[in-house]
């Protein structure tokens, strides 16, 4: 369903206009200033916005400038609608940044022609229906991993088996696309994606787990971004230093890199992430903060064929403190246990030997021997090795992925384990054991 944001401080302009958009299916926000209206823009992103010239506290003028002004905003549309028909204020209208002109008093079939024009798909008004989001396959949940590396993408003869891009997986569920980080791994990913929708608009979104390069630093090259059909919805919680548009859009700036995040054609929207619980369509998504430099957190995704918990930065040794300070709880060891507990499918840091781990203490990443217990002792039925350490080649990995399995083995446990592999698919389906 398209959202619709109405300002005008005339009621009796402003009422009639939502109930017909209501009635063709928008979800319809209303302000009777400029000054709400776009407190309101700015909370909801909302597709279109109608919008009157001439109000009390924050013009409509005012109200398109600030509008394109503002970076997570920059694909909203904005109509405006006016009592007066003067040449000049229509060219100063298009100046500040509006799509269409509107003379009251509204003509409702004016209006459904302007919103035909502004937006890229039919509106649902004239449709009288939401339009569908294409997500694909939906004959079970799918997970397949693209990118599983750990600090720094390591190409080369050594790491072809396991791979060498960073962590990037993808989830398809309850007729979702959901992307799990944007490391290099996203690349393929999106090319992968093109290929299947071709010309049919692609809707996705991207979870953040921390802003830490190995993490984002695909993004700029995940074609599906550069098509103005398609939509991103990228989310995450506030960085260490700056907030998750800034920090996402700085990678982008020149000298870096030649094209913008603003400039960048796709619909993009980022959103920071303040509650620990959230929704995404019919899939329930839980977070933790995990022991890691900066803001870092899991994502339990509890998807209609068992729970996935993606967890590729943590240092189960150390006692966290929540970094929000705000009393949102951290997870020290204990509560990772309780976070994990009774998942499906485990992602999880496993980057270190126990002997490595004992030279990088506060590094902010774990031991694979700590992964295994932290599994078995939470009933996991299927953990994934990840985060592999640069150094290590594929010879080294399966030498970790033999010794997990000894230690799970040894604590007389059935969870399997595996070391996550780019290219690697994994269906869960409901009432039965997932298959690979």
């Amino acid at each position: 369903m398209k959202t619709i944001l109405l300002i005008d401080d005339d009621e009796l302009c402003r009422e009639p206009a939502a109930e017909w958009l209501r009635r063709g299916d928008w979800n319809v926000l209303e302000a009777s200033d400029g000054e709400k209206g776009l407190e309101l823009a700015i909370q909801h992103r909302p597709d279109v916005i109608l919008c009157d010239l001439l109000m009390p506290r924050v013009n409509g003028y005012q109200v398109c400038r600030s509008v394109r002004e503002h970076h997570e905003l920059r694909h909203t549309k904005i109509i405006v609608i006016t009592g007066r028909d003067y040449a000049s204020d229509r060219k100063s209208a298009e100046e500040a940044g509006a799509d269409e002109y509107l003379v009251k008093p509204l003509d409702f079939a004016r209006l459904d022609e302007a919103l035909q024009r502004v937006l890229p798909q039919p509106p649902a008004v004239t449709a009288n229906k939401a339009t569908p989001e294409p997500a694909g396959d939906d004959s079970g949940t799918r997970l397949r991993f693209w990118g599983v590396r750990g600090s720094i993408p390591s190409p080369g003869n050594g790491t072809v088996i396991f791979g060498g891009n960073t962590s990037c997986v993808e989830v398809r569920a309850g007729g979702r696309i959901i992307i799990l980080d944007a490391g290099s791994g996203i690349r393929p990913l999106g090319l992968s994606l093109m290929q299947e929708f071709q010309e049919r608009p692609l809707n996705v979104t991207l979870l953040i787990t921390h802003t830490h390069w190995d993490h984002i630093q695909g993004f700029p090259f995940f074609i599906p971004a550069y098509n103005p059909k398609n939509r991103v919805r990228i989310l995450g919680y506030e960085g260490a230093k700056a907030g998750l548009a800034t920090t996402l859009a700085g990678q982008m700036e020149s000298p870096y890199f030649p094209v913008a995040l603003g400039d960048m054609p796709g619909s993009i929207v980022i959103e920071e992430l303040h509650d620990m619980h959230f929704t995404l369509g019919t899939i329930r998504v839980e977070a933790c903060f995990t022991n890691h430099p900066g803001v870092c957190v899991a994502y339990k995704l509890h998807t209609p064929d068992g729970a996935i918990v993606f967890m590729p930065d943590n240092e189960t040794k150390k006692v966290a403190v929540s970094p929000a300070g705000n009393g949102q709880p951290a997870c020290p060891v204990d509560s990772i246990a309780e976070f994990i507990r009774g998942a499906d499918v485990l992602i999880m840091d496993s980057q270190y030997t126990a002997e490595e781990y004992a030279t990088h203490i506060n590094w902010g990443h774990s031991s694979v021997d700590e992964a295994v217990r932290l599994a078995v002792e939470a009933k996991v039925g299927r953990l994934y090795l990840f985060h592999h350490d640069p150094s290590h080649d594929d010879r080294f990995v399966s030498g970790m992925l033999a010794h997990a399995r000894e230690v799970a083995l040894a604590r007389h446990s059935a969870l399997i384990v595996e070391a996550a592999r780019e290219g690697d698919e994994l269906v869960l389906a409901a009432a039965a054991q997932p298959t690979a």
